[in-house]
């Protein structure tokens, strides 16, 4: 065929024109894996973990679940019982008769907090449990004009932390509420009753001056005004 030697010679540039490929040796892979491993690991960073931030996910578990590994803050054993938590902002409503408490958890690990409360020398009031990962809670039923002491306490498996007595002693020692597990909450009265009571005693002196002008003119009805007698003119001599 007259076509066959023009083909041919086509055919023939086309797989000169196409790379060969060359087997790897040895050598190359052995210089892939020295670049691999010459690659500094990336550095760890912290992770992102807030003691003080409420419903925040444990540290083990975010370490777990993030794309690159990060450190958490050291712990102590869990064979010891929690250090205190710290005791944080405490907002008073008056109108409610409630407080808002939030605390910062400790470096140890904590299965759960609860809240006591007391007011002078009655009984210690023990809220319900709250797990690891609360840090506020509610306080409601307080009384207007109210001087209480509250503390947060930790609780894991091999005890609970440690609180002042009942009564408010020893909240010097622990720093109160700024660094220590527990603080003086006073609840002011309600706005509401303070306008009562104004306008109560208003109204009972206003009721007071009334009653005591009825009685002076009834008085005055009854028995007449006294009279001053009539100076006489002086006669001369």
């Amino acid at each position: 065929m007259p076509g066959s030697p023009c083909l041919l010679c086509l055919l023939a540039v086309t797989f000169s024109l196409v790379p060969r490929t060359r087997p790897l040796a040895p050598q190359d892979l052995m210089e892939e894996e020295e670049d691999e491993t010459s690659r500094p690991p990336l550095p760890p960073v912290l992770c992102d973990y807030d003691s003080c931030r409420h419903l925040q996910v444990p540290c083990k578990e975010l370490q777990r679940a993030g794309p690159r590994a990060c450190m958490c803050p050291g712990l102590s054993s869990p064979s010891q019982p929690p250090a205190p938590p710290r005791l944080g902002e405490v907002h008073v409503v008056a109108e409610d008769g409630s407080a808002m408490v939030h605390w910062c958890a400790p470096s140890s690990p904590v299965h759960q907090y609860w809240l006591l409360l007391w007011e002078d020398s009655e009984a210690t009031w023990k809220g319900p449990p709250l797990n690891s990962t609360v840090r506020r809670a509610e306080l409601k039923g307080l009384k207007p004009g109210g001087d209480y002491v509250v503390c947060v306490v930790a609780a894991n498996g091999a005890g609970e932390s440690s609180v002042p007595g009942t009564g408010g002693e020893g909240l010097e020692r622990v720093g109160g509420p700024t660094f220590g597990p527990c603080g003086r909450l006073a609840v002011p009265p309600r706005p509401v009753t303070l306008v009562h009571t104004a306008i109560g005693v208003g109204t009972v002196l206003a009721l007071l001056t009334c009653l005591a002008l009825v009685w002076h003119f009834c008085l005055r009805e009854r028995w007449g005004c006294p009279h001053r007698p009539a100076s006489q003119p002086a006669v001369g001599l």
